[in-house]
């Protein structure tokens, strides 16, 4: 056996550690964005650098050795030493040009942020923002994204955070279903209506009635995960739904059910990683963000 390398290619590791995670070599190669017969050029390359197997094939799978597992674990805390490492020097950066990225919902993708990054990026003309639009939290410490908008407060202690605005959640349905079911004149008037369903039908009722809001499960007629496509199936017609008036744009057909009754307040939270936020760019990224959603709040 060969003595084992001092060193060696990070990026041999980062196949390596793909590979096992993922236990194919076609996966891995999916998640970091190459071809299967460059990751395995990389993994073998490792071995060679090393002096040992890593992997024994299994069918179509890969199986870790005992050596390959003994590694595994060393090579994920340099891993996440170097993810560290990255965020303390992109926490460093004092120049303003660069990317910044910002995660938010699809609704608050779509509808809230394009205005106010339209601003920023004439205010600013060195920076890149890339918004990315998702309905799940982004992992601030991993840096899938800089800065995020966020419905709850992080309990991570290394993440700071900011309240920023509260939106109204109301029932909204369109004028035309209003017009052929009726338009209801009290909260009991709606369990005669149809509703259209949020990711989870089950969770929505409860919230409901949580409210003492009953509404029988056979009238949740339809469900969407897609705050965009929840928007269109109300607008079509399908029933009542439950937006933030923040969301909802006039002169589509949609109009307010009991207007008067806010169902629930939901909270806006600006977040960013401690050691990012003393960046020159994404502060300047965050305070901006700050400004225009808390003017927003206050104005809606």
């Amino acid at each position: 056996m060969k003595p084992p390398a001092t060193s060696f290619d990070w990026n041999q590791a980062r196949a390596f550690l793909a590979t096992a995670e993922e236990g194919s070599l076609s996966a891995a190669a999916l998640r970091l964005g190459q071809t299967q017969p460059t990751l395995g050029r990389q993994v073998s390359a490792l071995e060679e650098a090393l002096g040992i197997t890593l992997f024994e094939r299994a069918g179509r799978s890969l199986r870790l050795t005992d050596a390959g597992r003994e590694l595994l674990p060393h090579l994920k805390a340099m891993e996440e030493n170097a993810g560290h490492v990255a965020m303390v020097a992109a926490g460093q950066a004092q120049g303003l040009k660069g990317r910044v990225t910002i995660s938010a919902s699809d609704m608050m993708a779509a509808r809230v942020l394009p205005p106010i990054i339209a601003r920023l990026a004439r205010s600013v003309p060195e920076l890149e923002i890339t918004l990315l639009s998702a309905n799940t939290l982004s992992d601030l410490t991993n840096r899938e994204a800089d800065i995020a908008l966020r419905h709850v407060r992080p309990t991570e202690p290394e993440l700071i955070a900011r309240r920023v605005s509260e939106q109204r959640a109301k029932f909204y349905a369109a004028s035309a279903y209003l017009e052929r079911m009726g338009r209801p004149e009290t909260l009991a008037d709606l369990a005669r209506h149809d509703w259209v369903g949020h990711a989870s039908a089950e969770t929505m009722l409860e919230y409901l009635a949580a409210k003492g809001i009953e509404i029988p499960r056979e009238r949740v007629r339809v469900v969407a995960d897609n705050g965009l496509a929840y928007w269109e199936l109300m607008r079509h017609g399908m029933g009542v739904g439950i937006m933030a008036k923040e969301d909802v744009p006039p002169g589509e057909g949609i109009e307010p059910v009991l207007p008067e009754y806010t169902f629930m307040t939901v909270p806006v939270w600006l977040v960013a990683h401690g050691e990012l936020h003393s960046s020159r760019r994404i502060r300047v990224v965050w305070d901006f963000l700050a400004e225009a959603l808390s003017k927003r709040g206050a104005e809606a």
